[in-house]
């Protein structure tokens, strides 16, 4: 499946499980060229409630990941047509919490994600040439986002691993997701190097919604707002700023679209 560019391999859970598969076999499904891949693997199950789904997600290096936006949208499509939950509403379980989805029309989902904290300044992270400013926000995982001048002249698979690993994010560092106005567009355009994938990616579900707290934060736009992925399409993010600066009622919406369905052996 495909959610704006985001690709995964969606495995049917009451067929195999996370446990039937080794850090092996994922990069080995996962990798371009010689097996199907994907930025990620994706099992879907029901989950511990009646109509509720569980996502267990992957990403391409085999480790695990509490959450993933697009793939979350994916996993909401896929279960309406596994019949595993009602696609006008499901509670979807992931390792970051549960959250409310559903699906929408033109093979799209909607998403209401957990309260996103103010995005905060990172104290001694330096900007490069061209940077305007960074704050990193957690969204189910966390995302450094960072203003730049113009997001084409961005050299992402250097800059990004540079600022994914930069100590001043933590031992576990942080997906990075570049941002600039889109011009005569509404909204904004981003580009997303991802960690665990360990490259760029052409979308990033929480990334845009981190973008888009962020946009707000600095007083640069207002929500709602439109996300412009690198593959051309657009994220749709909704919430509300609280008295205490951080947003509520955050919905993620954006394409969950079924390319193709196979037998793995």
């Amino acid at each position: 499946m495909t959610g704006s560019g985001n690709d995964f391999v969606m495995v049917d859970g009451r067929s195999s499980g996370p446990g039937d598969w080794s850090v092996r076999d994922i990069r080995a499904v996962c990798a371009r060229g010689t097996g199907i891949g994907a930025d990620g693997l994706v099992f879907v199950a029901p989950g511990a409630a009646p109509g509720a789904v569980r996502m267990a997600y992957f990403n391409s290096d085999g480790s695990r990941a509490a959450m993933c936006g697009n793939a979350a949208l994916c996993t909401t499509q896929l279960a309406a047509r596994l019949g595993l939950a009602n696609g006008r509403g499901m509670s979807l379980e992931t390792d970051a919490g549960t959250y409310e989805s559903r699906c929408a029309p033109a093979e799209r989902a909607e998403l209401r994600l957990a309260p996103v904290r103010a995005p905060q300044h990172v104290s001694g992270l330096c900007v490069g040439d061209g940077e305007r400013r960074a704050a990193l926000a957690v969204v189910g995982v966390p995302h450094l986002i960072v203003l730049v001048d113009e997001i084409d002249r961005v050299d992402v698979p250097q800059r990004g691993r540079d600022l994914r690993s930069d100590p001043a994010l933590g031992p576990e560092g942080a997906n990075v997701n570049f941002i600039s106005p889109a011009g005569t567009r509404e909204g904004w355009r981003m580009r997303t190097y991802e960690r665990g994938v360990e490259a760029e990616t052409l979308a990033c579900g929480t990334g845009a919604v981190a973008a888009a707290c962020a946009v707000q934060q600095w007083g640069l736009g207002t929500l709602p707002t439109t996300i412009w992925t690198r593959s051309g399409r657009t994220l749709e993010i909704r919430a509300r700023q609280t008295a205490n600066g951080s947003y509520d009622d955050v919905w993620l919406v954006g394409e969950a679209r079924l390319v193709f369905r196979g037998v793995i052996t």
